[in-house]
């Protein structure tokens, strides 16, 4: 185990399946690399369509956030959806999930977000927040998506709502700890 306080068992590490780096192995690794193998190996996207380990910044009420948008999935140069990884419940993760997929690009919005627990997920439209379908088959194939491409929206939020969905993430996505304070280890790639 680490010699670093923690709410995350520390197997050792691991390397990640799509970028060869290596990361500390956690339960919550774990189901992130099963994801990233399950877009691969049975959804048909290519290694270098993922991007692992997205980050968006916000500074709201004296209250720093990174939020983690764990894999963008792109096609050509379009990104189409955005997965978040979380334990628990999914619906409180939407709304979230929904932000990111808005905002993470400032010239585009990402038309799809996946939440999921690893074990079960919900697609959902970014523009109209509405659930798709559930499952972790609910996840859509590469050739899916193609399929889905001339119907998709990829206009970017009107600079006015930019903000206001910063914030959302900045609410929904802040760490307290049981003692009170942020949970963040700086400069720790876990979690």
């Amino acid at each position: 185990m680490a010699d670093i306080p923690t709410h995350h068992m520390i197997y050792g590490n691991l390397v990640d399946y799509v970028t060869g780096e290596p990361l500390v192995d956690t339960d919550d690794e774990r189901y992130r690399q099963k994801l990233a193998r399950l877009l691969v190996e049975e959804r048909g996207f290519a290694k270098n369509e993922l991007e692992m380990r997205r980050r968006i910044e916000t500074l709201f009420a004296h209250q720093f956030v990174a939020s983690k948008i764990d894999i963008v999935v792109s096609i050509g140069e379009q990104r189409v959806m955005v997965l978040r990884y979380g334990p628990g419940s999914l619906v409180t993760r939407e709304r979230a999930a929904i932000a990111a997929a808005r905002v993470l690009e400032e010239d585009q919005m990402i038309p799809l977000a996946v939440v999921t627990n690893g074990e079960d997920g919900e697609l959902l439209n970014a523009k109209t927040g509405k659930v798709l379908a559930t499952g972790l088959e609910a996840i859509p194939t590469r050739e899916q998506i193609v399929a889905m491409l001339p119907d998709l929206d990829f206009t970017p939020v009107v600079p006015q709502r930019r903000e206001p969905e910063l914030r959302i993430l900045n609410a929904f996505d802040v760490e307290v700890c049981c003692a009170g304070g942020p949970c963040a280890l700086p400069g720790a790639k876990e979690g």
